[in-house]
């Protein structure tokens, strides 16, 4: 089954074409990781995933729903999205635990009746992806590191089919990256878990499970394909237009710098 699928689609704003035909499709099995300078046109790649924003032209299909014909508010139920920005939308008096449990209802805050069992779950999703230490604190007193786990966590309470996770180690210091990063992985290896899409300009921060990479570059797919088929020289010389080294890191990952 495809997690979504983008057949010749282009997207137009103000007569300024911001995507030129992308044609690009993911298995459920894989996980893919986005690199893109700024304005390559991330953000709205995943806008039109998750329903924000619809193709100009061509076909969009999420999650075997064809928009035009599927219920959006019903598809991004079954999507999460984690990003910095969601960060300062959160209650800094409640729990991390609480806030996990709010993804189960898609609020900012919980208004709806709970039970028992469902807060346990909560509990269990945050300590299953490396947050055990973290129930029963406030979310004021977290670190941004652990705000972002809590917040993946949060997205993975309403059992999300794919999770998006846009930029999250964006004002991280190098250790709280690196804990980040790790608890990631480990998510990627749990049983049922989501097809994971991972956007950054940091290649990295690339983990081993982010099998596949796709190359964003002034609105175009530059290049797409597996990790080992594009982490070469001439790909990413020729993707950046300046001459760069790659250097090999811990755990199969790369680093790419200038020359």
């Amino acid at each position: 089954m495809k997690a979504f699928e983008f057949k010749n689609v282009s997207f137009i704003r103000d007569k300024q074409m911001l995507l030129h035909n992308v044609n690009w499709s993911i298995e459920t099995s894989e996980n893919w990781a986005i690199i893109g300078l700024n304005g390559a046109g991330k953000t709205l790649l995943l806008q039109l995933i998750c329903g924000y924003l619809w193709p100009t032209k061509g076909q969009l299909v999420v999650l075997n729903q064809v928009f035009g014909e599927a219920s959006i508010p019903e598809l991004q139920r079954r999507i999460g999205w984690v990003s910095t920005a969601l960060q300062y939308r959160m209650k800094n008096g409640e729990t991390a635990e609480k806030i996990v449990l709010s993804g189960k209802f898609a609020s900012i805050g919980i208004y709806q009746d709970y039970t028992n069992k469902e807060l346990e779950q909560a509990k269990m999703i945050l300590k299953n992806a490396g947050g055990e230490s973290l129930i029963g604190k406030k979310y004021a007193v977290l670190s941004q590191g652990e705000r972002q786990l809590v917040l993946i966590s949060r997205a993975l309470m309403a059992n999300p089919e794919l999770l998006i996770l846009d930029e999250p180690c964006n004002g991280l210091d190098l250790f709280a990256r690196e804990k980040l990063l790790s608890q990631i992985q480990h998510i990627s290896e749990q049983e049922n878990r989501p097809t994971l899409l991972y956007v950054t300009h940091h290649t990295e921060e690339i983990l081993p499970c982010f099998n596949h990479l796709m190359l964003l570059k002034d609105g175009e797919i530059f290049a797409k394909g597996t990790q080992s088929e594009l982490f070469n020289e001439e790909n990413f010389a020729n993707f950046y237009a300046e001459p760069i080294q790659i250097i090999p890191l811990k755990d199969k990952r790369f680093a790419v710098y200038p020359k």
